[in-house]
């Protein structure tokens, strides 16, 4: 715009040089003061070309800026538009157990930090996560052949895929979908010090595989949750023989002869209320053939409601087993439901009583129990908790295990 208007300013001087330049310019009278302004004028032209030159010699080595720094621009690596977000989180557990039995010698009177748990969490883009969880139970953990209770686990470790809105996968070490319990299990989400018996022993929680899964949304209302994994390899002899429990592989050079198949249904319509329900197909629960535990298969119910403060949980869970060995000791069907009620006066104090009954394969581990205690959070994500538990076992060769007493528990998650 600025070369336009000097362009424009010097043809018109150059036209007025022209003008005056002609014989009916010199016509007129007074030559001196004519040819004083044709110098005038010649000076303001000089003036003109030099800002022209001085103009253009400007955008010439802007020009040359320019294109330097777009070079720049243009050989600097790519920035990165996709997230990366790191996530470190857990939880831990303190237990103090005071358990009187019928026969003193079973009596329990121990503390014990149970478990010390790290989450590690990675966001590798919009559609891609990884998630897992490191636990060391019982404090700490000797030196090989040492005789202690301490245990370092690998309870997760997966990736997760989005495949499109509504529909993801995930593949690698995760927690079955299953009960209540086994896939959220932090101290503050539920009451009591120690879990309940059920999904303890029925559903040997905490409880994963390894394998592939696919998890989706059915309108606003219903989920699923399919997942193709390794199984159990459940003992059949000795003291442990048919407990599911024992049968916990968990991913550590697992045997892989025989998988199993996991399918969760669940019912999230009514603002407070999960009502869920699992079904497990177990192809060979020992890994090993003619060995008179065939197959297995467990459904699982349960519902966890909550409303102004009034809460109830409830689950049922029976597993079948098919086979000669199994049938014959009488552990081809294990079963266990507990009904748990509970109260919450406010954000810091809650109250709950359960009863539970277990029928499962050994005999120590068929019982019904009585739990009453309550809740205090001082911060939400902080609990101190205390109970009380009332056990009856149902055989009399299990005489002097019935015990009752109290358990008191700190626990933290973040």
């Amino acid at each position: 715009m600025l070369i336009t208007i000097r362009l424009r300013a010097l043809l018109s001087a150059v036209a007025m040089v022209g003008l005056l330049s002609s014989p009916a310019t010199y016509a007129q009278p007074d030559n001196a003061e004519l040819l004083e302004k044709l110098d005038f004028l010649q000076q303001q032209i000089d003036v003109l070309k030099q800002q022209l030159a001085d103009t253009q010699s400007q955008a010439v080595e802007t020009d040359a800026k320019v294109e330097a720094v777009a070079d720049v621009v243009e050989s600097a690596p790519a920035a990165s538009t996709e997230p990366r977000k790191t996530t470190i989180g857990g939880y831990g557990e303190l237990h103090y157990n005071n358990l009187s039995a019928e026969d003193p010698s079973r009596d329990v009177e121990v503390i014990d930090f149970h478990r010390f748990v790290l989450f590690f969490g990675h966001e590798f883009n919009e559609k891609t996560r990884f998630y897992s969880e490191l636990e060391l139970e019982h404090s700490f953990v000797a030196d090989s052949g040492g005789d202690t209770p301490g245990e370092v686990e690998l309870e997760q470790a997966f990736v997760e895929f989005d495949l499109r809105p509504g529909l993801y996968s995930r593949a690698g070490l995760f927690l079955l979908p299953v009960g209540i319990l086994n896939e959220t299990h932090e101290p503050p989400t539920f009451y009591g010090v120690e879990r309940n018996d059920v999904e303890n022993i029925i559903i040997p929680s905490t409880w994963w595989e390894a394998g592939a899964a696919l998890n989706g949304r059915l309108g606003s209302s219903w989920n699923w949750d399919l997942a193709l994994t390794s199984g159990l390899q459940i003992p059949t002899t000795g003291s442990n023989a048919f407990r599911v429990r024992s049968g916990r592989q968990k991913v550590a050079k697992a045997l892989a002869s025989d998988g199993a198949v996991t399918g969760r249904l669940r019912y999230l319509g009514i603002p407070g209320l999960q009502a869920a329900l699992t079904v497990q197909y177990q192809f060979d629960p020992s890994q090993e053939a003619n060995d008179g535990l065939d197959d297995g298969t467990l459904v699982e119910a349960h519902i966890d409601y909550r409303h102004a403060g009034f809460g109830l949980r409830a689950l049922y869970a029976r597993w079948d087993f098919s086979g000669e060995a199994v049938e014959a000791a009488g552990a081809d069907k294990q079963t266990g439901w507990y009904l748990e009620p509970s109260y919450r006066l406010n954000k810091k104090i809650g109250f709950y009583t359960r009863y539970e009954q277990v029928e499962a394969a050994r005999n120590r581990d068929r019982f019904d129990q009585w739990e009453m205690g309550l809740n205090w959070w001082p911060s939400e994500n902080v609990v101190i908790k205390f109970d009380y538990r009332d056990r009856s076992h149902d055989l009399a060769s299990e005489f002097g295990r019935d015990f009752s007493g109290i358990d008191l528990g700190l626990g933290y998650s973040f």
